[in-house]
């Protein structure tokens, strides 16, 4: 499927659109205009790849909505060669956006259908995280840390304390709480035992699921 001169001309269209919704990081914007998010999409909502709303993927999941996607990433001011840890792959787009700000990307996912067909799709497109994980959000990767932020991409009904635990001090944790309606939260770790807290309004996303593999 190629990226065409109309499908870069329709992401400039959305990169206005989220300009006109707030969004002011350069980065942010630069790399939205510059991903091919058709590819991430069933050929069948083609039409539908640069309008500002999410869209089903496989295994009951979404492709986030583009501007939730940007303030995210926004809110975790990611620097390049930063370490950022993704709960949540899904479709790869998010994991897309962060690779392009130069970020060092270690990225979980608990859909079995969704890992394996993520995993050899964004390598196809250039896109190489660090590491790809077939395994359980609520846990994170200790392995790999401390990390400079944690982006989670699906509703948690609490903040899992491991992730907060693999902060570094001075790292952010962006991640959305609640049940049906979730609430944007970032925390930025400022001790050992220390974060400071805010929120960000109200987002819907699917449900951050265990491991039941």
């Amino acid at each position: 499927m190629n990226d065409t001169f109309r499908h870069k001309g329709l992401r400039q269209q959305l990169v206005n659109v989220l300009i006109d919704k707030g969004i002011k990081n350069e980065a942010v914007l630069k790399a939205i205009g510059k991903i091919p998010r058709h590819r991430f999409m069933d050929s069948g909502f083609l039409d539908h790849a640069y309008v500002d709303k999410a869209f089903p993927i496989a295994a009951d999941q979404t492709i986030s909505q583009p501007y939730t996607v940007a303030f995210q990433t926004e809110l975790l001011n990611v620097k390049r060669e930063d370490k950022i840890l993704e709960i949540g792959t899904g479709s790869g787009y998010q994991t897309a956006v962060l690779l392009e700000l130069g970020a060092r990307v270690y990225t979980i996912e608990r859909q079995k259908e969704l890992f394996k067909k993520t995993s050899k799709f964004l390598p196809e497109l250039g896109y190489r995280p660090k590491s790809f994980i077939f395994g359980d959000g609520y846990k994170g990767l200790p392995q790999e840390a401390p990390y400079d932020g944690i982006i989670v991409t699906a509703g948690a009904p609490f903040v899992p304390k491991p992730l907060l635990s693999q902060l570094k001090v001075g790292g952010r944790l962006v991640i959305p709480v609640g049940e049906d309606v979730q609430i944007m939260n970032l925390f930025i770790r400022k001790g050992p035992k220390e974060f400071e807290q805010h929120e960000f309004g109200e987002f819907r996303f699917v449900p951050l699921l265990e491991d039941k593999n």
